[in-house]
């Protein structure tokens, strides 16, 4: 009960939060406006509408991650409101709990609104939705949860502005770790391609969660991958907010 109390809390207090309303609406023009790239193509019209749709619900969900995520231990401490509920027989970690369960209910809705959005959208272009396309945002959804115990990690860290910049960092990192495996051949024997092949094996691989292309282009993605994305999404999720816990567990406030 007092990990749902903070998660309603935490809601609440993001919905007030003036950055969500500026990252949607940036979020709106985006997805209206790919039917302009659309026009600049033949044929394939909608299936570039798709894509582009599916692109800006994980930008503007990684985003809103980033800068309400980075910011929620943050506001706490300077508000004072953190000493006061810190006080209350609540564990530490259920503090943190509470935070995350609060703002990936708020990217649940945020992200339900967008593809509600877009997907009218889709339709009234005379386009049509399958399976594939929802099972995209599913695992964008599952990028989301990854990030936001990132940003949780790094508000327990940082300031908001630092935090938000290695979350944005993390998250492009996490997009090009494949390239770690296919350096050009004068990378052989070097140190740095022993070190960033250790960073493919440890750096999360957001690349594993973008099935964007297939969504667009009807191509099927079997179940059995989907789950495995989603398992590996809840692995490194619990392994970052164990993480924030015990940096919480272990800061001076």
């Amino acid at each position: 009960m007092r990990i749902l109390t903070m998660a309603q809390n935490t809601f609440r207090e993001a919905v007030r939060d003036k950055v969500l309303y500026v990252l949607l609406f940036f979020a709106a023009v985006v997805i209206f406006g790919s039917k302009a790239l659309a026009w600049i193509s033949i044929g394939q019209d909608i299936k570039i509408v798709k894509d582009v749709t599916l692109a800006a619900i994980s930008l503007f969900g990684v985003l809103i991650a980033i800068f309400v995520g980075t910011s929620l231990i943050y506001k706490e401490i300077d508000k004072r409101t953190l000493y006061t509920i810190i006080s209350q027989p609540m564990h530490r970690y259920e503090f943190i709990l509470g935070k995350y369960v609060g703002l990936m209910a708020l990217l649940a809705v945020v992200t339900l609104i967008m593809t509600g959005v877009s997907a009218v959208y889709v339709l009234l272009l005379g386009g049509s939705l399958e399976k594939m396309y929802f099972l995209a945002v599913l695992l964008i959804y599952c990028k989301l949860t990854l990030v936001t115990a990132i940003a949780l990690l790094l508000s327990s860290l940082s300031s908001p502005i630092l935090g938000a910049i290695i979350v944005f960092m993390a998250y492009i990192f996490g997009h090009a770790t494949g390239v770690f495996l296919n350096l050009p051949p004068q990378f052989d024997g070097t140190l740095a391609k022993q070190l960033l092949e250790i960073a493919y094996y440890i750096v999360p691989n957001l690349s594993n969660f973008d099935i964007r292309s297939e969504a667009a282009n009807g191509v099927p993605v079997s179940l059995g991958y989907v789950a495995w994305a989603i398992t590996y999404a809840a692995a490194y999720t619990g392994v970052f907010l164990i993480l924030a816990a015990l940096v919480f567990e272990e800061k001076d406030v």
